[in-house]
């Protein structure tokens, strides 16, 4: 029998991006429709248009498939459950708010094939970020605190664009917020992580949905419980089989 899963799985979590959704939408499907490949955005409970934007948006895209969830349950949780629906082995996450640029999905999906399965991730690292200096200034103080604590020797980790085998994520455990910590995760489950740079844009419709202090109070708290997490890590090295 012929297998007719896709061999890379899209997925983008979606909370009120009316205007940005069917947009980004095309943009993958423009990028990826000569690979095999499908589309899964997860609808946060939107309270706006988006959803009725992306049944709209099938007629035209034929890989587009739509996950909605019936109560708002956070970023993290609507990555989790796009990964769970995807039937790819490698699974590409970016932002629904269309400011991750699609053109750079395959670039971080071809350096992780050309990575031994040792390597789980290839996160993307933002140049020319398109954001207000403020939130820029409080997005490296965040890193370089992060980094120093948990060790992931990432310097972008709120970078939406990630590329990943999906059968390490389903290994992490998981928690709310945990998208911002999938590095240091995928380093204590003994996976490898690359990175390579990426573009960013700036949000074209609706408006983000973090606020600076909200997410440096929500990452302290988070950045314990991984510290926690890494304390209580061992590695076997690996297994066989015999």
């Amino acid at each position: 029998m012929t297998d007719s899963r896709p061999e890379l799985s899209i997925i983008a979590p979606m909370h009120n991006e009316a205007g940005n959704a069917a947009r980004l939408a095309e943009e993958i499907y423009g990028v990826l429709k000569d690979r095999s490949h499908e589309i899964v955005l997860v609808n946060d409970a939107s309270t706006d248009g988006t959803l009725s934007e992306l049944i709209e948006a099938k007629d035209a895209i034929p890989t587009l498939r739509i996950v909605a969830h019936r109560k708002n349950a956070g970023q993290s949780r609507a990555i989790r459950t796009g990964v769970l629906a995807a039937r790819a082995p490698i699974v590409c996450m970016l932002d629904g708010d269309g400011q991750n640029p699609p053109a750079d999905i395959p670039t971080l999906v071809d350096a992780l094939v050309e990575e031994p399965d040792t390597t789980g991730m290839v996160a993307g690292r933002r140049v020319g970020r398109q954001d207000s200096e403020w939130k820029k200034t409080a997005s490296r103080i965040g890193n370089g605190v992060r980094k120093a604590l948990l060790n992931d020797d990432a310097d972008d980790t709120g970078c939406g664009l990630k590329a990943f085998r999906r059968d390490a994520y389903l290994m992490l455990p998981f928690f709310d917020h945990q998208h911002r910590f999938l590095p240091a995760l995928m380093k204590r489950e003994g996976f490898h992580v690359a990175f390579r740079d990426v573009g960013h844009r700036p949000r074209m419709a609706g408006q983000s949905k973090y606020t600076n202090l909200g997410r440096l109070f929500a990452s302290l708290s988070d950045m314990l419980g991984i510290m926690w997490l890494n304390s209580r890590a061992r590695q076997p090295g690996g297994w066989d089989e015999i």
